[in-house]
């Protein structure tokens, strides 16, 4: 994403002002040499007035930690055991994390403080085996979140808990996250990890509805990598705790956060708690996005060139698929009345949108509408898509003769020599 496009990063900004996002970055991701970079995108950020709470991970340093001290730690995410020595790495670890993430945003001129807004409790005995000093979130300390955030301070919370009594647990940085979404209303959490977002055997899945993740969890938890699954666990819990979008980024990308932020294609996987996408009646200030969108198809012969004013003439037969009210695919519907047929037109998905079934759900679309209009027929005219929608439309091959009397004028003077596909209509 090349941020001098500002008219991309604009229409983004009436809904996020004034919102909160929650960043949960991963302890590698902190000393990692694009970490700088990362906290200039939280700049933009807090530029344009969106809230901003960091939380941090920190199981690679205790590791390493660990590893110079010659001690073995119980556990590293801090979902299992957590023994005395343990959290004594855990301690060191994050208080140094907490302070380099402090350096690092009064480097940007932000204002930032660490915090103990995590009230927990012991995880205690599970199936017999007693966690000692790892701890769950019991509850997080929202009014003071909302304090510094409203003083225009980016909070820093690290993973750790604290119960009434003063004591210290190791907490998951993860569930600290998912927790502090929920209790700040936030509408976005981010992960910011090392990995491209959720991989699941082995393919990137780049967005999905927060139902079928859950489904993937329950039949193959086994399909995500050991170090990807907790974000996938977690992404599902925040969408269903009520955070709109869970997403899952590499912080090793430069500039990742604001292309994952500021465009609709991302560069990660997107987790969304209800259904963002829909199909809906071009309007005028679409043509100039259709046309955007088709002009790559235009250029490579694809599709026939649409003036403007063709488009505008014949506007209520467009339809636009739009992912957070943005247009990434289109299709349009012309209507024969006298024959009782209709063409599909147009149909066109953004490529980095492709393979996600979006132009058999607009076939569908047009193929509904026309049953509504009562049509017996539908059409399609195509110089190289037209396997495409033999396989996936159940069209088959016709002939110009198909076409009603002023669509075959039309044909015969573009001299493009299209394929004509026929799809008969069953009502009801």
């Amino acid at each position: 994403m090349k941020l001098t496009d500002l008219r991309g990063i604009l229409q983004y900004i009436p809904q996020f002002r004034e919102k909160t996002f929650i960043l949960a970055i991963d302890g590698a991701i902190v000393t990692d040499e694009n970490f700088a970079t990362l906290l200039l995108d939280v700049a933009v950020l807090r530029s344009l007035n969106i809230r901003v709470v960091l939380v941090h991970g920190a199981s690679a340093q205790i590791k390493l930690l660990g590893e110079e001290q010659n001690v073995k730690p119980s556990d590293i995410d801090g979902a299992g055991i957590t023994d005395a020595a343990t959290l004594k790495l855990a301690l060191t670890a994050a208080n140094r994390l907490t302070h380099e993430i402090l350096e690092g945003l009064s480097a940007n001129d932000l204002r930032a403080a660490s915090t103990n807004v995590i009230i927990a409790h012991p995880m205690g005995i599970i199936q017999g085996v007693d966690h000692l000093f790892t701890g769950k979130v019991e509850r997080v300390d929202a009014e003071l979140l909302q304090s510094l955030l409203s003083q225009g301070v980016v909070p820093v919370i690290p993973p750790l808990g604290f119960d009434g009594d003063g004591k210290t647990y190791r907490v998951n940085s993860d569930g600290v996250a998912v927790a502090v979404a929920d209790a700040l209303k936030a509408i976005k959490l981010i992960f910011i990890t090392s990995q491209d977002g959720l991989i699941y055997n082995g393919q990137l899945i780049r967005q999905m509805l927060v139902a079928e993740l859950e489904k993937m969890l329950q039949q193959n938890s086994a399909g995500f990598a050991p170090d990807i699954l907790s974000k996938a666990q977690h992404a599902a819990a925040a969408c269903k705790a009520g955070v709109p979008r869970v997403h899952i980024i590499n912080g090793k990308v430069d500039e990742g956060l604001l292309a994952e932020v500021f465009s609709n294609d991302g560069i990660g996987t997107l987790i969304y708690a209800n259904e963002y996408q829909q199909i809906r009646p071009a309007k005028k200030k679409d043509i100039r996005a259709i046309q955007l969108l088709t002009k790559a198809a235009v250029e490579s012969d694809e599709l026939v060139r649409r003036s403007r004013a063709v488009i505008d003439k014949s506007l209520g037969d467009y339809f636009i698929f739009e992912i957070d009210k943005n247009p990434v695919a289109c299709v349009a519907l012309h209507v024969y009345p006298e024959q009782k047929k209709g063409e599909l037109a147009c149909l066109y998905v953004n490529p980095l949108h492709e393979n996600q079934g979006i132009g058999r759900k607009l076939i569908q679309f047009v193929e509904n509408k026309a049953k509504e209009l009562n049509l017996a027929e539908l059409l399609t005219l195509s110089t190289q898509a037209f396997t495409y929608f033999q396989s996936k439309g159940g069209f088959a091959e016709g002939t110009p003769d198909d076409l009603p009397p002023v669509r075959r004028e039309k044909y015969e003077q573009s001299g493009r020599n299209s394929k004509v596909l026929v799809k008969k209509l069953k009502q009801g």
